[in-house]
């Protein structure tokens, strides 16, 4: 199974939002540039993310993305189906074959290969994702506090 160019970079964004935001909204600039995607890519991906609240967004000063909930909350599985549709309809198009046309293929073989795959993507959420990285001492972004000016 391979994961596309958008479920790669929507797992990569919602990571950063929960590993390097610290629980406050991030603009997609600063997210594009440590992430190495394309801003306009982005906020494409962003879109399907927020319609699926797993994130949602502000305008103007103060503003950006966030994480909707706690990132434990958040599994790999739901990143995966905001951005590609129900796991099941995905995998199991890919291997569909007309019934009878190829006896001999062991296509009961699918679903149980979606199952198993969606109850492992289920157990995966962002916070392990967040922890793991932790552990392998990724960097994190430092965060500038606000300015203000009298």
């Amino acid at each position: 199974m391979r994961l596309s160019l958008q479920v790669q970079y929507a797992i990569c964004g919602v990571f950063d939002l929960a590993y390097n935001g610290a629980g406050q909204r991030v603009p997609v600039q600063e997210i594009s540039a440590r992430q190495g995607i394309p801003v306009r890519y982005l906020e494409q991906i962003f879109q399907r993310l927020r319609r699926a609240e797993l994130i949602d967004s502000k305008r103007g000063p103060g503003g950006g993305y966030a994480l909707v909930g706690e990132p434990a909350r958040i599994t790999l599985r739901s990143v995966i189906e905001a951005v590609e549709g129900p796991l099941a309809e995905v995998l199991v198009a890919s291997g569909s074959e007309p019934p009878g046309e190829y006896a001999f293929r062991p296509g009961f073989l699918w679903p149980e290969l979606v199952s198993r795959l969606s109850a492992c993507l289920d157990e995966l959420s962002v916070a392990d994702l967040c922890r793991h990285a932790s552990e392998a001492r990724v960097e994190r972004a430092e965060r500038e506090g606000p300015m203000y000016f009298i």
